[in-house]
């Protein structure tokens, strides 16, 4: 996690000769960065073009919530055995077989002849973004000494911060263009050149990982994490829809005696063959631990934010969709700018320090763009919630590109994509819960029933009650940072890591990587 300033001089330590794989690794960062890239657009993308999917394929309520919550189940069920699968037969090989099965998926979804079609290939689309993500941030840390990460991380940052806004600008562009008469289907198709690009080149510049002996999978746990996933975000992602009947309630505690039975099995196995699904080792390291709680929190107040953010454009203020997504461009060049500097620049030398002032300062942002919503009401221009924006965008621009360091930096490399996996997951269930929360504290702060004139203004009041929410979220995670390390181990130690202690399998960059079973 350090960058290259914070690494000892040449007089102190002797120089390290560079990879010949070093151009191989960069692409490999590129290829992998994009597939990230494309499933964080596609998650938000979909979400503008619901009115014109309804009006095109004849919809009904039911069936566009199953086309956004279908790729969210799939993909949260489906992340810690992606994660896991790719320790085991290759991080390469995984990312290949859901970046290949994710643009089929797309190609089916833009091709869809009804409603029930692109439910189904929604789901296929979450399913395999649940193989492909994962693989990303295990590549990176199988691929990449530790002094090179600070780069990397704060690349992944920036990617980030692109991606929470540009879902909507792009699916309102693409839905406005109408192109080639196809309405909303280019929102799906664009993905084609993209994922076979990706296939391509992936297979001629990512090397092939994996964990240095042999795993089996658990089938078990397998079993025992989906069906828990899917108990605890089913009731979280359809309870606002259905009324939050009992049944719901029933189903998320359950989920809690699911999780207890999966962390039983996975103790017995780690004891029995050391091939666990989830590696609950993982959580003695405690930067990993603290993290991964930061994580879930984070995950949280960004499902509430997003959200309720978009209702009070769209709904209260009456914007256009296209109007909506060009506010957030402030936020999204200021979420990649500071995640850029963060890693790199100021972790080094302040450590956690620059993840708890990321916090205060959205805190700060999103106090800000209270103020200004109590004092301009239905009036406020997009010009005007620019500064708001930047000050959130800072913020979290601090927390997620050092976030992802924090959590990967001391988990040993044969359980990095366990690790993804988790990582990924964690953030899935906290914007579930998020999504979830947005019910109550949103649409409960608005009566049941408005006259039209009252419609804009309850909007505004819900909103503003709901950012204090956040502020209250983010405060908690301030807290929670505590128990992150002062300094990245990397950082204090100066280390170089450029070897690969851990004993992690690599082809030769020179040559061409071979899969094998």
């Amino acid at each position: 996690m350090t960058s290259s300033a914070s690494l000892p001089s040449a007089a102190a330590a002797p120089a390290v000769p560079p990879a010949p794989s070093d151009r191989r690794r960069w692409f490999a960062l590129a290829i992998v960065m994009t597939a990230a890239f494309m499933d964080l657009v596609d998650v938000t993308i979909v979400n503008i073009a619901i009115p014109s999917i309804k009006e095109d394929t004849g919809a009904s309520f039911s069936s566009i919530q199953w086309i956004t919550a279908g790729y969210a189940l799939a993909f949260a069920a489906g992340l810690i055995t992606g994660g896991r699968l790719g320790d085991i037969y290759g991080r390469k090989r995984l990312f290949l077989i859901g970046i290949g099965g994710f643009t089929v998926a797309s190609a089916l979804c833009g091709f869809a002849a009804n409603p029930e079609m692109l439910v189904a290939s929604r789901i296929l689309q979450g399913g395999t973004a649940a193989l492909m993500v994962p693989q990303v941030l295990s590549i990176v840390h199988a691929t990449f000494p530790a002094h090179e990460r600070g780069k990397v991380f704060g690349l992944f940052g920036a990617i980030v911060g692109l991606g929470a806004v540009s879902g909507p600008l792009l699916g309102a562009l693409l839905t406005e263009w109408n192109i080639a008469g196809l309405e909303w289907r280019p929102i799906f198709l664009i993905n084609l050149p993209v994922g076979i690009a990706g296939l391509i080149l992936g297979r001629k510049f990512i090397s092939e990982s994996k964990a240095p002996k042999a795993l089996r999978l658990d089938m078990v746990g397998v079993v025992l994490v989906t069906l828990a996933m899917l108990m605890l975000i089913y009731p979280l992602t359809r309870g606002e829809e259905l009324g939050w009947p009992l049944w719901g309630y029933l189903s998320m505690a359950g989920s809690i005696v699911v999780f207890a039975a999966l962390v039983l099995f996975e103790r017995a196995k780690a004891r029995r063959d050391g091939s666990p699904l989830v590696e609950l080792s993982l959580f003695r390291v405690k930067s990993f631990a603290a993290g991964i709680a930061v994580q879930l929190t984070f995950g949280i107040g960004l499902g509430i934010f997003f959200l309720v953010w978009t209702l009070y454009m769209q709904e209260g203020l009456g914007w256009s969709a296209l109007r909506a997504g060009t506010t957030g461009i402030p936020f999204s060049v200021s979420v990649s700018f500071a995640a850029g500097i963060s890693v790199q620049k100021l972790v080094p030398r302040f450590g956690r320090k620059v993840l708890q002032a990321g916090a205060l300062l959205m805190i700060a942002g999103l106090l800000l763009y209270i103020w200004e919503s109590d004092r301009y009401g239905m009036e406020i221009t997009s010009w005007q919630m620019a500064l708001p924006l930047v000050v959130m965008g800072a913020g979290m621009g601090l927390i997620v590109a050092p976030l992802a360091d924090a959590v990967l930096s001391e988990v040993p490399k044969e359980h990095s994509g366990s690790a993804s996996g988790l990582f990924n997951t964690v953030q899935q269930m906290g914007n579930a819960l998020g999504l979830a929360l947005v019910s109550v504290i949103f649409f409960g702060a608005m009566g049941d029933r408005l006259t039209p004139p009252e419609i804009g203004p309850a909007f505004a009041d819900a909103f503003e009650q709901s950012l204090w929410w956040v502020a209250g979220v983010l405060a908690v995670i301030f807290l929670v940072m505590f128990a992150l390390p002062a300094r990245p181990k990397q950082h204090v130690e100066g280390g170089d890591e450029s070897t690969d202690e851990s004993g992690d399998s690599f082809d030769e960059p020179a040559k061409e990587p071979v899969l094998t079973h």
